[in-house]
């Protein structure tokens, strides 16, 4: 794993720094102030709620705004975090859970059990994570003596209660007030940006695709805990929070190094060395699990409803290829066959040999022909926006062409994807056959979080939609498991199974670097980029 520091990845003259900073030609390039941080995330932000899609931006969004009952620490421990103090009965079925003294929402309402309750209904609609959870739950809801009490009662012992409330990463088990949370089906948005958390939404300054505001919530009562991951004190220091969008990794490189903006998410490989020749700029991986970058087929429609086909796509693609195009920095990525993460007590590399091998392309094409595949196009979606995006679909495009496959590569924007992955209809009516997404680590490191190798189907699982009983079982026997080393066969079982299906491929492990002012103090390292405990240096 590679661990937060900074990266010499090679020297350039300070002048070529200084000479790509002079041709920053941003209309708003004046100077930061004190009080703000602008920032420049790896994609502009649309969808603003992180409950009805896993995408990053609208995550990352919900913890600008809202606050958790639990959140992981850096050892990935579950700390609580609304939570002031909770019970659980002597049969393990009763969960009581007291709130925080203080939680207010950003209208001005308190923070009750009732909120709460709605709010983990909802989640626990389309997470996979909490539709385990609630099918171990009998009811749930406000106590009726305390309204700063939620009961949460199981049919039967369940030992990722705890776990599942601190989920760190999409879909994440934000608080929102029940007249929201209990009137917007999970399908839909929510009509309202209003949390509890750290910052409040400026409603009134957004503008999709250009800039996104927050601002520092006044009422908000941090932990006392030093901040650790996601859990702690959430201490603002600044009073606003910009996300800027601009179109293009060099716009964004002279940004940062003219000190037009303070903090660049998602920092291109291929011009870290210009940022680590710059004094003024630190260079630092924040997510030590690192992403796993995927391909998904579409399990409803032709050719994809066939899972030898499937198999075939996975079989055409060379992991290497993938990341020499997307990374070529050997230093920044591995090659993983392990649907949980290299690095893990879960990693293996059963079914998914011939992707680190690169020898899979002969069984592809011996797997159409016996699927009698028909030359029907594969609409494979290429989002050209997003730096760590743009490539992995031209790669996997022109292997599957290698294969046999007929491909219609897409161009779009990233949020436009995110809008149309949803569509179940066919192809030729708005779907798609498959789009390439990337995901931190903790966001699949096990099969209760990882949404990929779940069988749910079309009416409760993820983007793709296999429909697999015996898979949902396997998943379930994992969640019961009493010991890691049964955890660790059953993952492998489901491993193999995912593979042997198609359902789903890691096609690359890969750590993406962050840069920022080196005025800034406090950055904090997560699965997920954080903006409270960060301060400019006196």
């Amino acid at each position: 794993m590679i661990p937060r520091q900074q990266f010499a990845l090679g020297t350039l003259a300070r002048s070529v720094a200084l000479g790509a900073a002079a041709v920053s030609m941003l209309a708003f390039a004046t100077p930061v102030s004190a009080d703000t941080l602008r920032v420049v995330k790896h994609s502009a932000l649309r969808v603003l709620d992180p409950i009805m899609t896993t995408a990053y931006m609208s995550r990352n969004h919900g913890y600008m705004i809202y606050d958790t009952l639990f959140a992981l620490d850096e050892n990935m421990e579950a700390q609580p975090q609304m939570v002031d103090s909770w019970t659980v009965s002597d049969d393990g079925l009763e969960y009581r859970f007291t709130l925080r003294e203080g939680l207010m929402f950003h209208d001005g309402a308190p923070v009750t059990g009732e909120d709460v309750a709605a709010s983990i209904a909802r989640w626990g609609e389309r997470d996979a994570m909490g539709q385990l959870l609630m099918s171990f739950v009998a009811e749930m809801g406000q106590d009726a003596d305390d309204a700063n009490v939620f009961v949460m009662t199981l049919t039967e012992p369940y030992g990722l209660v705890i776990d599942s409330l601190a989920k760190p990463s999409s879909n994440v088990p934000f608080i929102m007030p029940a007249r929201l949370a209990a009137n917007t089906p999970s399908t839909e948005q929510v009509p309202e940006q209003i949390g509890s958390g750290p910052f409040r939404w400026v409603e009134a300054e957004f503008q999709p695709g250009v800039i996104a505001v927050y601002e520092r919530n006044p009422d908000y009562v941090p932990r006392d805990e030093e901040p650790s991951w996601a859990s702690g004190g959430k201490v603002v220091h600044v009073d606003r929070v910009e996300w800027i969008v601009m179109p293009d990794d060099q716009t964004k490189l002279n940004a940062l190094l003219a000190g037009e903006i303070d903090y660049w998410e998602d920092a291109s490989a291929d011009l870290l060395p210009i940022l680590q020749a710059d004094p003024d700029i630190e260079v630092a991986n924040l997510n030590a699990l690192g992403y796993q970058t995927i391909m998904r087929p579409n399990a409803l429609h032709p050719p994809f409803d066939d899972a030898r086909i499937r198999r075939a796509a996975i079989l055409s693609v060379h992991q290497q290829d993938v990341m020499d195009a997307m990374i070529g920095n050997p230093d920044l990525y591995m090659l993983c066959p392990a649907m949980f993460v290299c690095g893990t007590p879960l990693e293996a590399s059963v079914g998914g040999e011939a992707l680190v091998e690169g020898n899979g392309q002969d069984e592809a094409r011996a797997l159409l022909a016996e699927a009698g595949y028909d030359g029907t196009p594969v609409v494979l979606m290429h989002p050209t926006d997003v730096s760590t995006l743009r490539t992995q679909p031209v790669v996997v495009a022109q292997a599957m062409r290698d294969a046999g496959f007929t491909v219609d590569l897409q161009a779009m924007d990233w949020q436009t994807l995110v809008g149309r992955r949803a569509n179940q209809a066919p192809p030729a009516e708005g779907g798609w056959n498959m789009f390439i997404t990337n995901w931190v680590g903790a966001d699949v490191f096990n099969p209760i979080v990882n949404n990929m190798v779940g069988g749910q189907g079309p009416d409760g699982g993820w983007f793709g939609w296999p429909e697999d009983a015996p898979l949902e079982e396997l998943r379930l026997a994992f969640a019961k498991a009493p010991s890691l080393e049964e955890q660790q066969q059953i993952a492998e079982q489901i491993q193999a199974h995912v593979y042997e299906q198609g359902y789903y491929a890691p096609i690359g492990q890969y750590f993406v670097m962050t840069g920022w002012r080196s005025d800034l103090e406090g950055v904090l390292d997560g699965p997920a980029p954080f903006f409270w405990n960060i301060r400019r240096a006196d």
